[in-house]
Formats: structure tokens, sequence, C-alpha cells
């Protein structure tokens, strides 16, 4: 379970307190100093604050996910306020406070917990140093994902013996190559014999569920990389699939990386507290996802969707203005109360995805084994995931494991995890999106959104090494530069 934000805040307010002695050189101590503060207190803030904004974060203006990639990706689309994201317009808070929260509130609190708890560290804990670099790299995941270069290698140093607050940019493909070591790493330190944690609301402090997300997330990155750097990525996903003793990955919808909400506000289902809680009911089901579903016979859109007063599955048309969308509002169907419930867990990666990728890497000739196989066997999984068993002949109805169909099938199942969904559409163009309804009207000149702009704090603080990183993008700081892992 979530723990309350607010702990986070006490915690470190008691242990300040009881700084204070008799001793004037002892009281005259930063009272910012945060070494004072164990890892068990710094990382469910920072799993709660990092998964929450990746997963929904409640403030308007700054809904990564549930504005942003789950309207692009077409699961999603607006009844009202269309220009908050479904038509490609976005306000300076969307890139800019994204941007503070994965560094402010998730990397820096990660970066502490490994200086801590590594060795020589006030905590030495080599189980707490490995999830915090496991988080820590998925972090730097989405943020490379999301923006392109960025700063990684001189990053999180602005506490340091000599800190460094204008760190230089770094391509891409140095992030990824620095990730899949740090992620190498993290397994070797984590150890199911080693000491136990405490503060780990993800897994429960369940060691070796953090090792096979370790390895599992590492597989994403080689996979995702894989057209761009094949012999490397190719030697990650033979190392990592050669020795399951060493190298464990997920294995059911158990292992799922996963954070499960509690009911008790502030720490329930960010989506719950924007729509239920806040009353908002300005998303509908798009009628992409809707049809596609209904076309496949795909019982996953009774957990994705509520039927509409017909007892249909139905959407409507993305990017269309608030007068005509608008008239959608007694026909389209509403998300699924699967995902508004209080404790519906915000998803990281699952056992799906993971065989889906294997289908993928199997199909493009990366791995051995049968593409066929991965690709049911992540069917199935997606399907189990909510609940539900894979309706007769849907297997054969989706067809052989080609390109299109596992990424088609990998777009189905990452319903909810749309920065992924549009990372991985970004990269491969898969799921082929139909044609704009005529009638809609999109900004950043009709391109869906291929990453989003620096924040406007780098222009104004770290302007020569942001100029930098710009240049490394090979185009303009807007939303239609192709990020490096790009396909075609």
């Amino acid at each position: 379970m979530k723990i309350i934000k607010a702990l986070f805040v006490s915690i470190g307010l008691m242990t300040l307190a009881g700084s204070c002695t008799s001793e004037f050189d002892e009281m005259n101590v930063s009272p910012n100093d945060p070494t004072a503060i164990s890892p068990q207190y710094l990382l469910p803030y920072a799993l709660e604050a990092s998964v929450d904004r990746y997963w929904g974060v409640r403030t308007r203006f700054e809904r990564l996910n549930l504005d942003g990639a789950m309207c692009w990706m077409q699961y999603l689309t607006r009844n009202i306020y269309s220009n908050e994201g479904d038509n490609y317009e976005v306000s300076v808070g969307f890139y800019t406070n994204n941007w503070k929260g994965f560094f402010n509130d998730a990397q820096v609190n990660y970066q502490r917990i490994i200086t801590l708890a590594g060795p020589g560290g006030q905590f030495e804990n080599a189980n707490y140093e490995g999830v915090a670099l496991v988080m820590r790299s998925w972090v730097f995941s989405l943020l490379a994902d999301v923006y392109g270069p960025i700063p990684y290698t001189e990053a999180l140093k602005g506490t340091a013996e000599s800190p460094n607050y204008t760190p230089v940019y770094d391509p891409v493909e140095t992030v990824y190559a620095g990730l899949l070591k740090d992620l190498k790493t993290a397994n070797e330190k984590l150890s199911v014999t080693g000491p136990a944690i405490a503060g780990d609301i993800l897994y429960g402090g369940d060691i070796l569920k953090w090792k096979k997300f370790a390895n599992s997330l590492r597989l994403r990155l080689a996979n995702r990389q894989a057209v761009k750097k094949s012999a490397e990525s190719k030697a990650v996903m033979a190392e990592i699939l050669g020795n399951a003793t060493i190298y464990p990955v997920f294995t059911s919808n158990a292992d799922n990386a996963k954070l499960t909400n509690s009911a008790v506000l502030p720490s329930n289902n960010e989506w719950h507290q924007v729509m239920i809680q806040d009353g908002r009911t300005d998303w509908n089901i798009s009628k992409t996802l809707a049809d596609r579903l209904n076309e496949l016979g795909d019982s996953r859109i009774t957990v994705y969707a509520q039927p509409n007063k017909a007892g249909k599955y139905e959407g409507h048309a993305n990017g269309l203005p608030d007068a005509v969308a608008t008239a959608y509002l007694g026909t389209s169907s509403l998300l699924g109360t699967y995902f508004t419930a209080p404790t519906a867990p915000a998803v990281i990666m699952t056992f799906s995805e993971l065989n889906l990728i294997l289908a993928e890497a199997a199909a493009d000739g990366d791995i051995t084994g049968s593409a066929q196989t991965y690709l049911e066997k992540g069917i199935t999984a997606s399907f189990e995931q909510y609940g539900l068993t894979v309706p007769a002949g849907y297997l054969a109805k989706v067809g052989t494991a080609t390109k299109t169909t596992i990424m088609e099938q990998k777009w189905i199942s990452l319903f909810g995890q749309a920065i992924e969904a549009w990372t991985e559409y970004r990269r491969t163009g898969l799921p082929v999106l139909p044609a704009k309804d005529s009638r809609s009207v999109f900004s950043n000149d009709g391109v869906l959104p291929t990453r989003l702009k620096y924040p406007t704090s780098e222009y104004s603080l770290n302007k020569v090494s942001l100029d930098k990183g710009i240049s490394l993008l090979g185009g303009a700081d807007d939303m239609k530069s192709k990020l490096w892992w790009v396909e075609k």
C-alpha cells in the first residue's frame, strides 16, 4: 500500500527537530541536510511521487499520461477541452512541471538512497541501493523517451560536495547504454539472502521480484534500441534469457511492477481523484479503440470501458472541437470503473508486455524462440491480468505473429500505460492509426507529438548545456523532432 505523502514531511520535521541540542555548534547544523533521513522513509515517498506522476498526476495541465498519451494513442478522447492534449495542444506547465517532478521528487530522492545505502554510506544496505538503481533507471528512461537528450552523466549532483548546477545533456544513446549497465549492476546488488528493506510500497520487500523487474526492464530497453544497436542489444537479451537463475525475469502476472493504491487520500488512484473525487467527466473511450476491440471480439473492452445507454461499447473520434464532441456525451462509453476505482493499481510493467517484447525480438531475429508462442502468451497474460479468459477463436482471429500483429496487441495490452504505448508507436509507427476525422482540428501542424519540449526552467538556468542538447536532437525543440530510437 502507498503511504500518506505527509508522512515523509512529518518524518523530516521530526528528524530536524531532534537535531537541536544544548550545544551551540550542534544546533548550527543545516536544517536541510537529507542524510538524517533513512532510506526506509525516502523510498516510499520517491516511489509514490514518481509512479503517480507517470500514471496520472492530479494537477490539471500536467497530466502527461491521461491528457496526453492516453488521447494521442487513441485510448481515450475528450468531450470537452480538447485543447488540453487531445488536439496535440499542451500548456507550458505540461512539459515544464513533468520535468521538474521527475527530477526533483523522484530522481533526487533515489540518488539520496543510493548514496546513503551504498558502500560506506550512513545506512549501508545493498538491497536499498539496488532498488533505487532500478527506479532511477526507470525514471531516466521515461525522461529520455519523453524529451530526448537529457542531463544524465552529470545529473543529480546539485547536492554533491562539488555541486554541478549546469549539467551537460547526453545523447539518448548514451543514456540507454548507462541504464542497461545500471540495471545489470542493480541485479547484482539485489540479494534475496541480503538485508531486509522497509518502506517498499511496490513489492513489499520481495527482493526476487525486484530482480525480475530489473531484468525485464533491461529487456525492454534493449529491444527498444535494437534497430540502432543490434549487436549490443542481442548480447543483452542472450545474457538474460540464457541464465534464468542469475537473471530472473517476470514469469507470471504476480511479478507485475505496479503500485497498489490505497482507498485513503491522498494515496489513492490518481484517476479516481480526477474523475470521481473531482467529478470530471471530460473523457470518453476513443472510437479507434472501441471499433478495433469490437471487431476482434475482444472482451477487454468490458474492463477498459463502460457500456453506453444502448448497452454498446462505442466511442467518438479524437481532436473534435468542443461543440462537436459534446454531442457524443450520451452515446460514447466512459472509462471502465476498474480504472477509476480508488485502489486501482498504477502499472509500470507487466508479464504481458515482457512476452510481447520477446515476440517482437523473436520476429526480428534478435533472439531464438517462437514469436507466435510469445505473442499468444502475451495476449493470454493480458486477459488474465483483468480476470478474463481469451475468447474462443480469438487467437486465430489475431493470426500470425508478424510485427504488425505483435505491435497491435502490445497497444491493446498497454491500455493505461499510454506513455509506453506512445513510445512504441513513435519507435515503430505501429499500430497503424486510422485517418483523422474530417471534423477534427489539430495543433502541432497536425503531427502527433513526437516528444515534449524542454522546460522553461532549463532556458533560464542551464541555457548553454540546453543549446548543446537541442543540437543533439537533430531538429528544433518542438513536438515534431524525432528521437534516436525511431526505426524509420
